[in-house]
């Protein structure tokens, strides 16, 4: 094992070693399950539980992910996967959530579990007591010594260790102590994996290759619990023959240590398509893998961005302006190829969050205290531009190129898409398509926003315009504002976009439409 700067001795979560001992714990504390299962049987209660609330099977396997939103097909893979037991590989484009899908995971799985008070590694106390248990899932070699009759590796045996002498305590797993996390890169090197030397006890023990010296690493940190590795295809190889080495075995052996420490948990990674081929063979059949692609239900598009946006807002986005958004950005992912890496995060979710953000960010730069389509495709160019990977001067302006006139194809057609969709919903749902009440709003709405001391009377309360302080009303109820933004303001916000983008035709268009 590399050395490594004297650092202060790591605190363990038991703390003293003087827990209950394990003759007085409940039976439970001496039953041991593997990380796999103990994560299977959780998923089932919850599962169980949901199904009891009156959702049906689809309903409750999505509802396990609230956080993220991802075609049903990915979920229940995933979930098939972990029921049976396997290491899970999320792979697909940049950016379409194939992290957040693995922290969901990791917010799912059960935190509670009984562990060896004071053990470096967390050990189940079966591990020392039960024989059966200690055969396949053997202690770590601190605990050996600790429960060792005479203090040596050979000296331990489950059928002598005492349970009154053992100290056990429920510990709520966290990072570092049944999770840790591995960001993939070139310099993630095998010791990373497996732990360095502390110094401090170094000078204690006085022996460099005595366990009791080690602080371990990110797979030992995982031990009872989660491993989540971001980017598993960067690792380099010797990285990925020790994370093969824990899978295969529930076990790793330190550099320059002559012990095994275990490593039982649950692997949950991750890699873009670009880097699929850099994992090697023997890891990648470890995994299974689930494909995890970009949403093309637009309202769940829609939904990641309003997800990422404070609530209240700080400065009202129509949503007019918003859905152009999402669809320019859709169209991006339909008609780009995925073949330019140089591009390949310009359509992610990052950037559909991005250009809502830059949107707003443009119209506070130009003094508009509401964004318009000017501000929306500002933000449109900046937030796709920011996203090209810059290898060179020359393919960054050739791509950047690519991205504006991207851009200026394809807003006015999604503009004009999204203000007719908005006026089709209002029309149907609200004015029962009824051509004589479509027409009566359209001028009242036209006499409003060409006179402002109209609009005042209005926000009086006089009682005109009846036909559009309805419509002010359902737009209050359905677009999320800041206080200061009534629902007439923006009411009559998204009606000038009608105005100019839908010319509030409807013969064509349906009231919802669920793709891009």
């Amino acid at each position: 094992m590399p050395s490594s700067s004297a650092s202060p001795t790591r605190t363990f979560p038991a703390g003293s070693g003087q827990g209950t001992p394990a003759n007085q714990a409940p039976p439970e504390a001496l039953a041991y399950a593997p990380p796999g299962e103990r994560f299977r049987r959780h998923l089932e209660s919850l599962l169980e539980a949901l199904r009891s609330k009156g959702l049906n099977r689809e309903e409750s396997v999505a509802a396990l992910f609230p956080h993220t939103l991802l075609p049903l097909e990915t979920y229940e893979d995933t979930v098939a996967a972990l029921f049976s037991g396997a290491h899970t590989l999320f792979f697909g484009p940049s950016g379409s959530g194939k992290t957040n899908l693995a922290k969901e995971l990791w917010g799912l799985f059960p935190k509670q579990v009984w562990i060896v008070d004071g053990c470096p590694v967390l050990d189940s106390p079966a591990s020392l007591l039960d024989p059966h248990v200690a055969e396949d899932v053997p202690p770590c070699p601190t605990c050996v010594r600790r429960f060792s009759a005479d203090g040596t590796p050979e000296g331990f045996d489950p059928h002598l260790v005492d349970p009154a002498k053992v100290p056990v305590r429920r510990h709520s797993l966290r990072e570092g102590f049944g999770f840790s996390r591995v960001q993939g890169s070139s310099e993630v090197f095998p010791d990373h994996l497996t732990g360095n030397l502390n110094l401090l006890r170094l000078e204690e023990v006085g022996d460099p290759m005595s366990p009791l010296v080690l602080e371990p690493g990110k797979l030992l940190q995982a031990n009872q619990g989660m491993l989540m590795v971001d980017e598993i295809g960067k690792l380099p190889l010797g990285t990925q023959n020790v994370l093969l080495q824990a899978l295969q075995e529930g076990s790793v052996t330190p550099a320059k240590s002559r012990e095994t420490f275990p490593a039982h948990f649950v692997a949950v990674c991750t890699s873009n398509l670009s880097d699929l081929d850099n994992i090697n063979d023997p890891l990648s059949d470890r995994l299974t893998s689930v494909h995890v692609e970009f949403n093309r239900v637009h309202r769940r598009n829609r939904r990641i961005v309003e997800m990422a946006r404070p609530t209240p807002p700080e400065m009202y986005l129509p949503e007019i302006l918003l859905d152009s958004g999402v669809r320019v950005l859709e169209l991006w992912r339909e008609r780009m190829s995925d073949e330019n890496p140089d591009v390949g995060e310009v359509g992610s979710n990052r950037t559909l969050i991005d250009v809502a953000f830059r949107t707003e960010a443009f119209a506070r730069l130009r003094g508009h205290p509401v964004p318009t389509d000017q501000d929306l495709r500002a933000g449109l160019l900046h937030g796709m531009r920011g996203r090209i990977r810059a290898r060179s001067g020359d393919s960054f302006e050739q791509n950047s190129s690519l991205v504006q006139q991207f851009i200026e194809q394809n807003v006015e057609p999604a503009l004009k898409r999204s203000a007719t969709l908005y006026w089709c919903r209002y029309f149907n749902e609200k004015l029962g398509a009824k051509a004589p009440e479509g027409e009566a709003l359209v001028s009242e709405g036209r006499r409003l926003v060409r006179d402002v001391n109209l609009v005042q009377r209005v926000r009086a309360g006089e009682g005109l315009f009846p036909r559009f302080s309805a419509f002010a009303a359902w737009v209050g109820e359905r677009e999320p504002r800041p206080s200061a933004v009534s629902p007439l303001a923006a009411a009559t916000e998204e009606f000038s976009l009608m105005d100019r983008f839908s010319l509030f035709q409807c013969e064509s268009e349906g009231a919802e439409d669920e793709r891009p």
